[in-house]
């Protein structure tokens, strides 16, 4: 095991909120429009249930994105994430709000982003994390890069790589292995 591994896992047996991004992380970054010009998401069952692993084990879960959309309302409904913040660029500004409302510090966060726009939260979190089709300024500033990609189970690897670093992931699975 690399010392970036042991590290990211210190770093994840830490985190009591994990906030995910949206395009390019709960998606695969594309943008789709119908017919009618309606846009459209497509969203991984894995990281769905991963997300929902996290929440039965006691850590809390964020959505934080630039763009804001009745998709991502739903989706986080469907997920009962509590703390769904759209349609801010700045995501400091936001990330500041979500403190206050979760009464959680910086350091006990993890923040999974993609792109640039998402580099000033990972200065700010105790475990940034990013995947292996993120922008290259994401991937370089990260503790922790998925080997899926977004959009593609990297959201479900890394609710399971937190559970193992707190030694939650027995106890996570053990309801589907009766």
């Amino acid at each position: 095991m690399t010392q970036k591994i042991i590290i990211a896992q210190q770093k994840a047996a830490q985190v009591r909120l994990m906030i995910f991004d949206v395009d390019g992380i709960l998606t695969d970054g594309r943008m789709q429009f119908n017919a009618e010009g309606e846009f459209l998401k497509s969203f991984h069952v894995h990281d769905g249930l991963g997300i929902q692993l996290l929440k039965k084990m006691g850590i809390a879960t964020a959505i934080i994105s630039a763009r804001q959309t009745s998709i991502v309302t739903k989706r986080a409904e469907d997920l009962g994430i509590t703390y769904v913040y759209q349609g801010n660029h700045d995501k400091r500004v936001t990330f500041s709000q979500l403190l206050v409302d979760t009464g959680i510090c910086a350091q006990e966060c993890g923040f999974m982003g993609d792109d640039v726009v998402d580099l000033p939260l990972f200065s700010k979190v105790g475990f940034a994390v990013s995947v292996p089709n993120a922008h290259y300024e994401a991937r370089i500033r990260a503790d922790y890069i998925t080997e899926a990609s977004g959009g593609l189970g990297a959201v479900r690897e890394i609710c399971d790589f937190i559970l193992r670093a707190q030694n939650k992931y027995d106890a996570a699975l053990a309801p589907y292995l009766v």
